[in-house]
């Protein structure tokens, strides 16, 4: 075929096996509920790491440990403002694709809600099944 890059006939060329690898790292991290949930704060913008622990709802040694992870992976970054340490993703890409996945996820449980709501309310409530 003509105009066609890859292989498949997709258009698109298989990355090499170390950028999967990466990759697969990268999700491997955000697999986690509560990493994930801090990446996602922190795509709305910088934070310490006792604001996270409140926003995200865990203990302060725990959040700290997971900040570390996403550090070493790449997917977070730090810098000192006075005795605090401020975290922020610096990365485009991943507050693209967290948001994206996050806000399509939501949207279809938004859907799947307004769709059971439907019906279960088709005018009258069911008695003890607080519906």
């Amino acid at each position: 075929m003509d105009g066609v890059d890859g292989a498949d006939g997709t258009g698109f060329d298989d990355p090499p096996a170390e950028v999967l690898a990466e990759a697969a790292a990268a999700f491997g991290l955000l697999a986690s509920s509560a990493r994930l949930h801090i990446v996602w704060a922190l795509a709305q913008g910088e934070c310490d790491v006792t604001g996270l622990a409140d926003r995200v709802g865990g203990a302060l040694p725990a959040v700290s440990q997971h900040l570390t992870k996403l550090k070493l992976a790449g997917l977070v970054r730090s810098r000192r403002e006075g005795r605090r340490q401020v975290y922020f993703v610096d990365d485009a890409d991943v507050v693209t694709v967290v948001r994206l996945m996050v806000g399509q996820l939501t949207d279809r449980v938004d859907r799947a809600d307004s769709a059971d709501h439907a019906v279960r309310s088709p005018g009258r409530r069911l008695r003890g099944l607080g519906a």
